[in-house]
């Protein structure tokens, strides 16, 4: 073959290769157009989904931005100001209600009084005023005593008393026999006695006030309205729900509490130690610097030794903190001499220092004051003349002896 055919050949495959080379060229150049077309172009304001600049590559990742791509950006959040009509309603508080005064209460229940005791009141001057009187009046005088629950000595004593004035006086008119009734009566219920409540302070503490009773008396009802009569006085109370036994006994005092802008101290769970929640009431008052804690009891009966031997624990357990100040045993004048039983035996568990005689205006027989007051040596303090929330009064002696004769 000639240098020139060898040459030719060369020239030829040399064609060839550039041939092929342009063609792979024009090709690869046309696919790459062709993707760069297909892409979307980037929404106003949003970044660029080509690759980054060189800037943004060096950028530190803990400070790049995150990019989603396009489509799978999340929908604008919907706006979350709350406007006055989305607030929900504020919860309603309880009113708070403004008791009556204590003083003056029983001279304004004097009228419930008098009616109730009138066979006491109007029976006796009665058979005292009308003339001659023989040894079977003298007797008609006694039963009638004797049946509003005077108590065997005090009648004695009081009918001794009368027939002396009548022999000496020589008359039996009404105003006569009136004055010496209610003289030899306000004798007999003895005005001297301390009758105050403790309701302040001692010492830098609250006064502890322990109310006790049997069952059925009113006594959480009678916690609640002594709540009221401390409050009325610009007292600050701690009420507390040792009754633990009655589901809803803790629940009620609760109500009574709220009503007038009181604590109430009580467990939650139904069968706990009254002695604990007891104490817990009185450690409240310490902290909340109240000026009286009145802890309520479960009712119990007196002849129930195991019964009142826990009231007497309540009692001891208190004290390892506070002094107990007063013990009110809460009675049911309409008892009558059992009351004395019950009286007695409270008396000797827990000490008391004061009677509260509840459902007073619904009987004939006032003369329970004196003969309980005789039987532990202990004033009545407090006296239920009625269903109304204010219708517990402090007793006063001379407005009750003179509803009675009036």
């Amino acid at each position: 073959m000639s240098a020139i055919d060898t040459l030719w050949e060369y020239l030829a495959v040399a064609v060839g290769i550039l041939v092929i080379l342009g063609g792979l060229t024009f090709g690869l150049l046309r696919g790459r157009a062709g993707r760069t077309k297909d892409l979307p172009a980037p929404p106003s304001g949003q970044p660029s989904t080509t690759s980054p600049t060189s800037q943004e590559a060096n950028d530190s990742p803990t400070t790049a931005p995150s990019r989603a791509p396009v489509d799978t950006l999340p929908p604008p959040a919907e706006s979350t100001e709350v406007t006055e009509e989305t607030l929900p309603p504020p919860p309603s508080r309880p009113t708070v209600e403004t008791p009556d005064a204590p003083a003056g209460r029983l001279q304004r229940l004097r009228a419930r009084l008098a009616r109730s005791n009138s066979a006491l009141g109007k029976g006796l001057l009665a058979l005292l005023s009308r003339g001659q009187l023989d040894e079977e009046a003298w007797e008609e005088v006694e039963d009638t005593l004797l049946a509003a629950d005077l108590g065997v000595q005090a009648t004695t004593e009081l009918v001794d008393k009368l027939r002396t004035r009548v022999k000496i006086e020589n008359t039996t008119d009404e105003a006569s026999v009136r004055r010496w009734l209610h003289e030899d009566l306000l004798a007999l219920v003895d005005p001297s006695m301390d009758r105050s409540v403790a309701n302040s302070r001692i010492e830098g503490r609250p006064a502890v006030v322990l109310v006790v009773g049997v069952n059925g008396t009113g006594k959480t009802t009678t916690v609640g309205k002594l709540a009221r009569v401390l409050v009325a006085e610009d007292k600050d109370v701690v009420l507390g729900a040792a009754d633990t036994f009655r589901a809803a006994a803790a629940d009620q005092l609760q109500t009574w509490g709220e009503r007038v802008g009181v604590p109430t101290i009580r467990s939650d769970r139904e069968g706990a130690d009254p002695a604990a929640v007891a104490f817990d009431a009185v450690k409240a008052g310490a902290e909340l610097e109240a000026d009286v804690v009145v802890i309520d009891t479960a009712g119990r009966l007196h002849n129930k030794v195991g019964l009142m031997d826990e009231l007497g624990k309540v009692k001891r357990v208190i004290e390892k903190q506070s002094p107990v100040d007063e013990v009110l045993l809460v009675l049911d004048a309409t008892t009558g001499q059992n009351g004395l039983r019950q009286a007695e035996v409270f008396g000797q568990v827990v000490d008391v220092t004061g009677i509260v005689l509840t459902k007073l205006d619904g009987t004939a027989k006032g003369g329970i004051v004196v003969a309980v007051q005789r039987q532990l040596g202990v004033p009545v303090k407090l006296v239920g003349l009625g269903e109304g929330p204010d219708d517990l009064a402090p007793f006063d002696p001379e407005a009750f002896v003179s509803a009675i004769l009036d």
